[in-house]
């Protein structure tokens, strides 16, 4: 996988040549609610131990790992992966709302938690006897196929309305997209926070700081006082106290960070 389809992966230049990335779609029947499968490689004996870090997407995924499964929710901070020896993590990535309807916990109780299966859904999951990537992702899909609910207006849309708070520049704030909903901004907080865990407002700016760390990652001159203005900030400095809240650096140092990485071919 090259540098396209990156967004939300920090510096992917530099972490491309660490990791392999596939992503697959998931069965019809499960598409209303799980947005992909994923599936991240590593062969790093006799190499340094390597972290990546994300800025992740509004969603939930379940991910197996060292022989487990495990729900992940929403991620708020700045996510880092520790990556040594030989692995692989697949996961099964959610629509932003589509994990509410297998949760039997509140949404906003998964928040920047990792839960068992069993806790966030009630039901069990165990490893296959082949610990291979395609029985896992087999695994997944039958376990999430006898769970599957019938869709729901309420999941269709939030994604819609996530959709477009992260393609349409013009939504900068809730206000805006609880009008193209016809609700209240309460109502549309409410909404979100029971189908996702988080509110509008976090996912417009996380969408928006993705899209600037994206441009600094493919090598673009930036200007940033135009780019704020594009994306829909005030001025500058809200771009970039934004950006450095995320990153956890402002987007000259990371411009640097990526401009300077070695990106060796993975092994």
């Amino acid at each position: 996988m090259g540098a396209e389809g990156t967004r939300g992966i920090l510096n992917p230049a530099h972490g491309l040549a660490h990791f392999s990335l596939e992503r697959n779609l998931p069965s019809p029947e499960l598409q209303p609610f799980v947005e992909r499968f994923w599936h991240v490689q590593w062969d790093l004996v006799g190499r340094q131990d390597f972290e990546q870090e994300t800025l992740p997407y509004p969603s939930v995924n379940l991910t197996f790992e060292a022989g487990r499964f495990e729900v992940h929710g929403p991620v708020t901070r700045r996510f880092v992966a520790h990556l040594s020896g030989r692995g692989f993590v697949l996961g099964a990535g959610f629509t932003p709302a589509g994990f509410s309807a297998f949760a039997r916990v509140p949404m906003r109780s998964l928040v920047d938690r990792v839960l068992s299966v069993e806790e966030a859904t009630g039901r069990s999951l165990c490893a296959p006897a082949d610990g291979a990537p395609d029985a896992v992702r087999g695994a997944v899909e039958g376990f999430l196929a006898e769970l599957v609910p019938t869709p729901d207006d309420d999941i269709t849309l939030v994604d819609r309305l996530v959709a477009r708070a992260q393609s349409d520049r013009t939504v900068c704030r809730a206000d805006d997209l609880a009008r193209q909903a016809g609700l209240s901004v309460r109502s549309l907080h409410r909404l979100f926070e029971r189908r996702i865990g988080v509110g509008p407002k976090w996912i417009i700016r996380r969408s928006r700081v993705q899209e600037a760390a994206e441009r600094v990652a493919r090598g673009e001159r930036v200007d940033w006082a135009a780019t704020a203005q594009e994306l829909g900030y005030h001025d500058q400095s809200h771009l970039i106290r934004d950006f450095r809240a995320q990153v956890g650096e402002t987007p000259a140092a990371y411009a640097r960070r990526c401009a300077t990485a070695p990106t060796r071919p993975a092994a």
